[in-house]
């Protein structure tokens, strides 16, 4: 039975393995953009309208996945786009002008965006069944596939060329589809979604209810837009920095990413233990902080090894704004809320790479990396100034 202790086990190892997954795919694809530059003879702007490409499909298919989820289910969903994205990923290398490689990364960021959706909107139906806060552990396995793939695309980075690299990408992901998704397929969603506060939180009465749940929806969105600013930035950007500025080589550029990805995954493995003695506001509070200083370390220090202690202290302050966003979101309006939090926060990722690709040819590439510091900083204040109605 699907509520079984069981089941619940299965499921959640079903939906760890494609949050895994979707990291592992996304960092392997980054690690390769300095290659995939060269290839296309892309300007810092022109490259980045084309990684546009990806934040746009995203955003695109979000609001229809919401729908597709609520009308055929979220696991069928999070698989159908976990196909989807494994056979994407393999397109970029196929590319040779900067609007080619952004028409097709269209095609892999609507992937992208579908199954963060969809697989999100698993996870809080299960956070809802086992009433603990776990959802840092799912964004916990997306950033150890992340670092995974971005270390693994370091040491290939010399030994391979994108196209055989990123179709092994491919592979990969069809075999783990078709491993975890007979078990999530197997399994209907653990809970019902809530449209209430979560089970820890006391209900509110009132006609105000609703209104307030969709306001602190927004609220929770612009938490995620200001932090998926700044994964897309390291992800999009971090490598090319480190090579650019910094003069480093193409493995320690990878390196970059990976430990970016390493310092999310350990601050989202500890993230259910921050949530329980801190809450959820100053979880907030201290995340942006935290960020906002190492940001401003990563894109200013004048040597590899200060930007890459920078780029870890960034992860680590990241890494559990997101995920409490989208929980907070889903646990108080259901498929519906973890939409709206997540359109608005990959429309951070919607911003973020043309305006840094901007910026970095109206100024330099380190300064327009220190807006990842300054909406870190923006996102902490929101926390400052919603502590009493964010909640525990």
């Amino acid at each position: 039975m699907p509520g079984s202790s069981t089941g619940l086990t299965r499921l959640r190892i079903a939906l760890t393995a494609f949050f895994a997954l979707d990291g592992f795919i996304f960092a392997g694809w980054v690690v390769r953009i300095p290659d995939i530059k060269e290839q296309t003879h892309a300007s810092a702007s022109a490259l980045g309208l084309a990684l546009l490409g990806v934040s746009a499909g995203a955003v695109i298919t979000m609001t229809l996945t919401g729908r597709l989820c609520r009308r055929y289910g979220s696991h069928p969903v999070t698989v159908g786009c976990a196909v989807l994205l494994s056979l994407s990923v393999a397109l970029p290398p196929l590319t040779h002008s900067a609007p080619a490689l952004g028409a097709v990364l269209l095609v892999f960021g609507a992937a992208y965006g579908g199954i963060n959706v969809a697989f999100n909107s698993a996870a809080v139906d299960l956070v809802t069944a086992l009433r603990r806060p776990i959802m840092p552990t799912f964004h916990a396995a997306f950033s150890l596939g992340g670092m995974i793939g971005a270390g693994l695309g370091g040491l290939l980075a010399g030994a391979l060329s994108p196209t055989r690299h990123l179709f092994g990408l491919t592979v990969t992901g069809l075999l783990v589809t078709a491993l975890a998704g007979r078990t999530l397929l197997r399994q209907e969603p653990a809970a019902p979604a809530r449209t209430g506060p979560a089970p820890h939180q006391k209900p509110r009465a009132g006609s105000a209810q609703r209104g307030g749940h969709r306001g602190l929806v927004l609220v929770f969105g612009l938490i995620a837009l200001c932090t998926a600013y700044g994964e897309g930035a390291m992800a999009d950007w971090g490598a090319l920095h480190l090579h650019q500025d910094l003069a480093a080589s193409s493995g320690v550029a990878a390196a970059g990413y990976s430990c970016f990805a390493l310092a999310m995954t350990i601050g989202r493995a500890t993230g259910t233990t921050l949530l329980e003695r801190l809450g959820r506001a100053r979880t907030v509070i201290a995340g942006g902080t935290v960020a906002a200083a190492g940001m401003l370390l990563g894109s200013l220090a004048p040597s590899v090894g200060a930007a890459l202690i920078g780029f870890a202290v960034t992860g680590l302050g990241l890494a559990n704004l997101f995920p409490v966003a989208v929980e907070r979101a889903g646990a108080l309006t259901g498929p519906s809320g973890v939409a709206v939090a997540s359109t608005l926060g990959y429309g951070g990722m919607l911003l973020g790479p043309p305006s840094i690709g901007f910026m970095a040819d109206w100024f330099s590439l380190p300064t327009a990396l220190t807006s990842v510091a300054a909406l870190a900083a923006v996102a902490a204040l929101i926390g400052v100034t919603t502590q009493r109605t964010m909640g525990r």
